[in-house]
C-alpha cells in the first residue's frame, strides 16, 4: 500500500514517534489503513513521513503494544481486528473530555447556537 509522501510538520511538544503514532491512528480511523490489511513497512512509513526508520519502528511497536496493530513474523504489521472501534471509543472520549469543553465555551462566548452550527456544517 503506497500513500504519497507527506511533508509533515512535527510539533516540538511531543516526541516524533508519538506524533507518528497519531498519524497512523488517524489513518486507521479514516480507513486509509483498514482492519486486517498490511501496513506500510517500517522503511516505507519512515519514507512517507520523512523520519528515521527507528522512529517508525518505535511507533509501530507502541501501537502493537496497545493492541491496535499486530506483527506478522517476517512480514510486517497488520491492523488488528476491532482496532477502529476501539480507537473510535478512545478518541471520542478524549474529545469529549479534553477538546469539547473549550469548544463549547468558545461557542457560548461567540453566541453560536448548536443548531446554526449543525446547519452550516452540512453546507
Amino acid at each position: 500500500m503506497r500513500v504519497r509522501k507527506l511533508r509533515h510538520q512535527w510539533g516540538e511538544d511531543r516526541a516524533i514517534f508519538r506524533q507518528l503514532m497519531d498519524a497512523v491512528v488517524a489513518r486507521i480511523l479514516d480507513e486509509t489503513y483498514p482492519e486486517g490489511q498490511m501496513l506500510p513497512s517500517v522503511r516505507q512509513l519512515a519514507s512517507d513521513f520523512d523520519v528515521n526508520p527507528l522512529t517508525s519502528a518505535k511507533a509501530y511497536n507502541e501501537l502493537a503494544r496497545d493492541g491496535l496493530i499486530q506483527p506478522l513474523r517476517g512480514e510486517g504489521f497488520v491492523v488488528a481486528r476491532g482496532a477502529r472501534e476501539s480507537l473510535l471509543k478512545r478518541e471520542r472520549s478524549r474529545f469529549l473530555k479534553e477538546e469539547w469543553p473549550g469548544l463549547r465555551e468558545r461557542l457560548r462566548r461567540l453566541d453560536i447556537d448548536l443548531r446554526l452550527l449543525a446547519e452550516t456544517a452540512e453546507e
